[in-house]
């Protein structure tokens, strides 16, 4: 048997939008249900994201620490930013974020996973990339401000963050599924063997 996610629409009856904010939006949709009743739904509209784990020539990954106030908790993140743009290509998002937020710029590019973070409750895409062979940008810094003026920024070895997140102590989702992942890789076939970074994204479809 294979196992793999299949895109699937059922019939939707009526829509409406309650809520629009500056980035993202709550929507309601009527959904016939297989047994032909109809069933509300509400969820946010996400435009999607791109994070990174940024993997040093020591085997040691790049983490920011900042305050998410939705939880009351200052969480340990990898870089990770949202697709501002409809149709941005992924890989250049990715690189942005890098450099913006940790003034990093990296020559070695495949993804790691893609996932939904809460599909129960929002359409969240994200797109988690390796990046490797890295180097400080020149110049000045990005000016960041609001949560981004108070990060702090480490390398942690990556056995140190799997062995966090089985613990409990680490949360970020895309932290979490990124360090596994690649730990996976490196047990496996190696990260050689992973996607390459412009590899096709149905969930959010992009132009090279």
């Amino acid at each position: 048997m294979t196992i793999k996610d299949t895109p699937e629409e059922w019939r939707v009856t009526a829509t409406a939008t309650p809520f629009s904010g500056n980035k993202t939006s709550v929507r309601t949709d009527d959904v016939v249900m297989p047994d032909g009743s109809v069933a509300r739904r509400d969820y946010q509209v996400h435009p999607g994201s791109v994070a990174v784990v940024a993997l040093d020539e020591e085997g040691r990954v790049l983490v920011l620490r900042q305050y998410r106030h939705p939880v009351r908790q200052r969480l340990w993140e990898i870089p990770a930013g949202l697709l501002d743009v409809p149709g941005e290509n992924p890989l250049a998002a990715a690189q942005r974020e890098l450099y913006e937020e940790a003034h990093v710029k990296a020559v070695d590019w495949r993804v790691l996973a893609d996932v939904y973070t809460t599909p129960g409750g929002c359409d969240e895409a994200v797109r988690i990339f390796l990046a490797r062979d890295l180097s400080e940008v020149e110049g000045e810094r990005f000016q960041v401000s609001e949560e981004e003026a108070d990060m702090e920024q480490a390398r942690v070895p990556l056995g140190d963050l799997a062995r966090g997140v089985l613990a409990g102590d680490l949360h970020n989702t895309c932290l979490v599924v990124g360090v596994l992942s690649l730990a996976a890789a490196l047990a496996g076939d190696g990260p050689d063997s992973l996607r390459p970074a412009e590899a096709p994204w149905p969930a959010r479809p992009f132009e090279a």
